[in-house]
Formats: structure tokens, sequence, C-alpha cells
């Protein structure tokens, strides 16, 4: 059975998570490698960024995802931390244009309603959900690594590229998911083309 090969990066300057999944049109997934990549706060910004980007390029080269997909900024209170995100958000565009890849940029309520169906899901929630679809037996750590993990699932699966087949026993959230996006399909407005 074919599956996508997905990259998942929950940005961060000083840990930055990263994870590669395989997702069948079946919808099951399985863990390829998980990693988080951590910078001291005393190297200088444009050595950290290096870093990140080598440890996400070997990456690429090693497993060839055929995917990227990224945990979108979003604004915080914290604008240093905010800058480091956007820093190795930019670090992972450039990587992955590199190499010719398609990026998907997921909120993360976007991600948690795909893992768990309910948008507002603490990580301890997504983190189980992450090691129920995986079939791990513990929950992936630090939550970095666990986001990470997330963040390729739900693009694999909002992709289309694993519309569930005839016959997959699909997980209540997967369900749930489904049919909000059907939903939001339907309810959206019809584009008319000027005569």
């Amino acid at each position: 059975m074919v599956a996508l090969r997905v990259l998942g990066i929950d940005p961060g300057l000083t840990r930055c998570g990263v994870g590669i999944v395989d997702v069948t049109s079946t919808r099951s997934a399985t863990l390829v490698e998980v990693a988080v990549i951590r910078t001291p706060p005393d190297l200088p910004l444009e050595q950290r960024l290096l870093q990140v980007g080598l440890e996400i390029e070997r990456m690429l080269l090693e497993h060839k995802p055929g995917a990227v997909a990224i945990e979108r900024v979003f604004a915080q209170h914290n604008l240093r931390t905010v800058m480091g995100t956007a820093q190795i958000s930019g670090v992972a565009l450039h990587m992955a244009a590199k190499h010719g890849l398609a990026v998907g940029l997921h909120t993360p309520s976007e991600v948690k309603a795909a893992l768990t169906g309910y948008g507002s899901a603490d990580k301890k929630q997504v983190a189980t959900m992450v090691a129920r679809v995986l079939g791990l037996a513990q929950l992936p750590t630090p939550a970095d690594a666990s986001d990470a993990l997330a963040i390729a699932i739900c693009h694999a699966w909002r992709r289309g590229a694993t519309v569930a087949a005839p016959g997959a026993v699909l997980t209540p959230a997967q369900q749930a998911w489904l049919a909000a996006e059907r939903s939001t399909a339907k309810s959206a407005p019809k584009r008319r083309l000027a005569p």
C-alpha cells in the first residue's frame, strides 16, 4: 500500500520538534523518525539557525519525505518567542523549497482538531492520540516531538491523499474531523465566473 511520507516541524529556536511519519490511504500511520533539535541560547543566532537547518536537511536527504508540514506561526505575548519561531519557520520553508517539496502550514487548533476532534485539546490529549494513531507504547516526549508528529499526521489527513478507503476503520477523532471537513466544503459559497 502506497504511503505519503510527511516531515512535520514544530518550529522553535531553543527546541525544534521534527517528526516523520508514513500515512496510508486508510489513514494508518507509522513512525519513521522523531527528534528535537536543540540549540543553546548563548550561541550566535546565525549559528543556531544553521544548526536547525542542517538537521532538517539531513532528515530530508535521509528519509525523502513527499511533503513538509509546519505549525503556522501565531501571535504570542512573548515577542522573543514568536521571533524565534518565525525564524525557524523561514529556515524550514527554505529547506523544503530547496528540495522541491510542497509545504502545508497548519494552526495549532487545526492540528488538535484533526487528532482529537477538539480544537482546544491540551498537549497530553494530543500526545495520547499521536501515540494511539502511531501504535506507540509510550507517549512521545517532550511535547515538541509529539507536536511535530501531530502536525505531520494532520497534514497527511488534510491533504486528501489519505481519503478513507472503503472499509477503513477511522478513530472517533478522524470521523469528527472528516464530518467537519465535509460540512465546511458544503457550506462554502460557490464562486461564479464572470460571463
